[in-house]
C-alpha cells in the first residue's frame, strides 16, 4: 500500500489575497489536517481552541486548533487545522478532503471528486 502526496495551498480566512503551498500526506486515519505552527504564524492563523488527542501509541496530547481556507485544485473550503509541534507530521485529514469533495482512490492512490450523499 502506497501513500499519497499531494500540494494544496492554504489561505487565512481573513487575508484571502496571501497563501503558502504545502505538501501533504494524505492521511484517511487523521480527522483533522495538521500544519506546523510556524506555517500557521506565517498566515497570521491564531488558535481559538484546544482538542485532546489520542496518538498511535496511546498517548493524550493536548494541540491548539483553528480554521483556515484550503485549496487543491481550485477547490476551496474552510477546514480545522491543528497546530503541529515540531517534530510531527503534516498531514491533509478527513475533514479537509470531505469538505473539497475529494477521497483517495484505492487503485490509484490519487485524489479523485467524490459524490457526495444525501440522506432523505
Amino acid at each position: 500500500m502506497g501513500h499519497t502526496y499531494v500540494k494544496v495551498k492554504l489561505y487565512s480566512p481573513k487575508r484571502l489575497d496571501k497563501c503558502i503551498e504545502v505538501d501533504f500526506i494524505v492521511d484517511t486515519g487523521s480527522t483533522y489536517t495538521w500544519v506546523g505552527r510556524d506555517k500557521l504564524r506565517e498566515l497570521g492563523i491564531k488558535p481559538v481552541s484546544e482538542r485532546r488527542f489520542r496518538t498511535i501509541k496511546g498517548e493524550l496530547i493536548e494541540r491548539k486548533i483553528s480554521e483556515l481556507i484550503i485549496e487543491f485544485e481550485g477547490e476551496k473550503a474552510t477546514t480545522i487545522i491543528v497546530f503541529a509541534e515540531e517534530g510531527e507530521m503534516e498531514v491533509l485529514g478527513v475533514h479537509a478532503l470531505e469538505g473539497l469533495g475529494l477521497e483517495v482512490d484505492p487503485t490509484t492512490r490519487e485524489l479523485r471528486k467524490s459524490e457526495a450523499i444525501l440522506a432523505l
